[in-house]
C-alpha cells in the first residue's frame, strides 16, 4: 500500500461561490455568495471539509495535473480512473481556528446604503409647489396615515425637504414593529391592497400590518392625487415611479443616486461574518474556519508495484511547489512510503 502524507497549515473550510467544482463553469462564471448581504441568508455560509475528490484533485495536481478535477474526469487520460476504488484517506485535524477574513470583492457590487458626492437638495421634487404635501405623508402618525388614507384629508404634517432627510425618515419606519391587523389600520391596508394589488405587502408571516409598506403605498397614493391639481412630471422617474421607492420599501443608493453628483457606492471587500440569533443563545456569529493537520492518502495497490513505483516517482519528478488545501493555505508532501 503507498502512503501519500501531506501536512497543511491555514486549510480555508468555508466556500465563498455558489454551484458545484464538479461541474462545467456558466457562462457568467459561479455567483460571489460571501457579500454581506447574502451572507444574511443561512444556505449561502457554507462549511467544506475534505472529500475523496479533493483527495483526487491533490493527486492531480501532485502530478502535474493542472486541470479542473471535472475536466481530467471527462477526458480520456485522466490517470486515476481505475485507482479511483482504491484511494481512501485519513483528514486528521490537529487545531481549528474561527478568524474573521476580509474578503476582496471584484465583481463591482455597491453598497446598500451609502452615497457618493454633493447632496441635490435643489431638486424639483423638494423644491416644487407641490413638495410639503407629497413628502408630508412620511410625517403623518399611523392614525394621521389611516385618516389621509381613508378620507382623502390635507396633508398638513411638515417635513425637511431634503433627501438626506427623507431617507432617514423612511430608515426609521423600517425599524418600526408591525401593528395588530385591524381597525382603520386594516381598512386603509385594504383599500392600498385594493389599489395596488400584488404590489403593496401589506402583513408579515404573523399577520401583523407592516408600517413601511403602508407609508410608501401611500406615497404613491398621494402623488396621484396631487396630479389633479399639480404637475407631477418631476416627482416620476423615467419608468413612472418615485426613485428609490417602491411601494414595500426604499433602497438608499437608488434613491440618493438621483439626489447627488456622484455615483453608487462601489463595495470593495467585507468581513467574512455570519450573525443570526438564536433562542436561549443570543446572538451567534459565525466566521471563516482555518484547520491546520495532517492528511494520509493510502493508494490500496500492492497488487500492481510497478503502478505504485509509477506514481511514486511521477509525484517526485513533478516536484510540485506547496499548494492550497481546498481553499487557501499550505500543504505539502511531507512523505511518500510503502507501508
Amino acid at each position: 500500500m503507498l502512503e501519500i502524507m501531506i501536512d497543511y497549515e491555514a486549510s480555508w473550510r468555508n466556500a465563498f461561490l455558489n454551484g458545484s467544482n464538479d461541474e462545467s463553469l456558466p457562462k457568467k462564471g459561479r455567483d460571489f455568495i460571501a457579500s454581506m448581504t447574502e451572507l444574511k441568508k443561512a444556505e449561502n455560509y457554507h462549511q467544506r471539509e475534505i472529500t475523496q475528490n479533493t483527495v483526487l484533485g491533490v493527486l492531480c495536481r501532485l502530478i502535474g495535473d493542472q486541470r479542473k478535477l471535472y475536466q481530467a474526469k471527462q477526458s480520456g487520460c485522466y490517470y486515476f480512473r481505475s485507482l479511483e476504488d482504491k484511494i481512501s484517506f485519513e483528514d486528521n485535524i490537529q487545531t481549528v481556528n474561527q478568524e474573521v477574513v476580509y474578503i476582496r470583492n471584484i465583481k463591482g457590487s455597491t453598497d446598500q446604503n451609502a452615497f457618493t458626492g454633493m447632496i441635490k437638495s435643489n431638486d424639483p421634487i423638494f423644491q416644487s409647489d407641490y413638495s410639503q404635501a407629497f413628502w408630508g405623508v412620511l410625517a403623518l402618525s399611523v392614525e394621521e396615515l389611516c385618516e389621509f388614507i381613508l378620507n382623502d384629508t390635507q396633508v398638513k404634517a411638515e417635513i425637511p425637504l431634503n433627501p438626506v432627510h427623507i431617507i432617514g425618515r423612511l430608515d426609521l419606519l423600517k425599524k418600526e414593529k408591525p401593528i395588530p391587523f385591524e381597525g382603520k389600520p386594516q381598512q386603509a391596508a385594504e383599500i392600498l391592497k385594493k389599489k395596488f394589488l400584488e404590489e403593496y405587502k401589506s402583513v408579515n408571516t404573523a399577520g401583523k400590518l407592516l408600517i413601511l409598506p403602508l407609508y410608501c403605498s401611500a406615497l404613491y397614493l398621494q402623488l396621484e392625487r396631487l396630479e389633479k391639481k399639480y404637475d407631477m412630471a418631476t416627482a416620476k422617474s423615467a419608468r413612472g415611479g418615485i426613485s428609490g421607492i417602491s411601494k414595500n420599501g426604499h433602497t438608499t443608493k437608488d434613491f440618493m443616486e438621483k439626489y447627488t453628483t456622484g455615483n453608487k457606492k462601489i463595495i470593495y471587500g467585507n468581513p467574512y461574518i455570519r450573525s443570526e440569533f438564536k433562542k436561549g443563545e443570543g446572538e451567534v456569529k459565525y466566521s471563516l474556519t482555518k484547520a491546520s493537520g495532517q492528511l494520509s492518502i493510502k493508494l490500496d495497490i500492492d497488487i500492481d508495484i510497478d503502478k505504485a513505483q509509477e506514481l511514486k516517482s511521477m509525484i517526485e519528478n513533478a516536484g510540485v511547489s506547496p499548494f492550497p488545501l481546498g481553499k487557501k493555505g499550505l500543504a505539502y508532501v511531507s512523505a511518500i512510503r510503502f507501508i
